[in-house]
């Protein structure tokens, strides 16, 4: 029961951020998911919270979507995977992830600093972000972080930016999901979570919506830039 709720109010917390700002969800539920259920039955749970996520946003907002972007990044990621879990098996999982988290921190700070980075005018550069992407999702199922930087890059709105995000995320997270049912990780105890988590996700959905849709463009900045810190600061603890 203890376990149950502890689920349910993880994936609540972590549905709502990803919802505000577009991405963020895995950073903040695995580590809390893995110390309640165990990496084995929290890796295949979060698999299909992910895509629920994507998918709801995209029925509402994929006239938001940049499609010419997202497709390339797709594309790219799934290039780079291999060499991630290659990465994986070669160094130190704990170099990967304070370095992925030392990464997170120093460009939440950089746009704290007020500065910025060019803007990028071509959805060609999608390419190379998204290699860089599927590299750090094939080491450690963060895949997040060059995609939100691209996307600041490009200049995206907060409703582009999120819905972007979600239109990424939704085939790479089909992929993940595929595998660990052919894979035979889906269990009765994995599906009852998911289950009783669903109102909560919906409804984090929802207030997440308003929320962004309530931010203006410099308020969704210094939010993303504090989030950006935060989880970094999470990657090290």
């Amino acid at each position: 029961m203890v376990e149950s709720t502890l689920t349910v109010a993880i994936l609540f917390i972590a549905t709502l951020v990803s919802a505000t700002f577009g991405f963020g969800s895995a950073l903040v539920a695995m580590p809390l998911l893995t110390m309640v259920l165990g990496l084995k039955t929290a890796t295949p749970l979060f698999a299909l919270v992910g895509p629920t996520i994507s998918a709801v946003i995209l029925l509402t907002h994929w006239r938001q979507v940049d499609f010419a972007a997202t497709w390339r990044l797709v594309v790219a990621t799934l290039l780079g995977i291999p060499v991630g879990v290659l990465g994986l098996r070669l160094l130190p999982s704990l170099w990967i992830i304070h370095s992925i988290g030392v990464m997170l921190m120093a460009y939440g700070l950089y746009r704290l600093s007020g500065a910025t980075l060019p803007k990028l005018m071509s959805p060609h550069w999608a390419l190379p972000f998204g290699w860089v992407a599927g590299v750090l999702g094939g080491a450690y199922n963060t895949n997040g972080p060059p995609v939100v930087v691209y996307g600041n890059m490009r200049r995206w709105l907060p409703e582009q930016f999120r819905a972007s995000l979600q239109g990424y995320f939704f085939p790479t997270g089909l992929g993940i999901l595929v595998s660990h049912g052919l894979g035979g990780l889906w269990t009765t105890e994995i599906f009852h979570l998911y289950g009783l988590a669903l109102p909560g996700i919906f409804t984090a959905i929802a207030l997440g919506s308003w929320c962004n849709h309530h931010l203006s463009v410099a308020q969704f900045q210094h939010w993303l830039s504090l989030l950006l810190i935060g989880l970094g600061i999470m990657l090290w603890l």
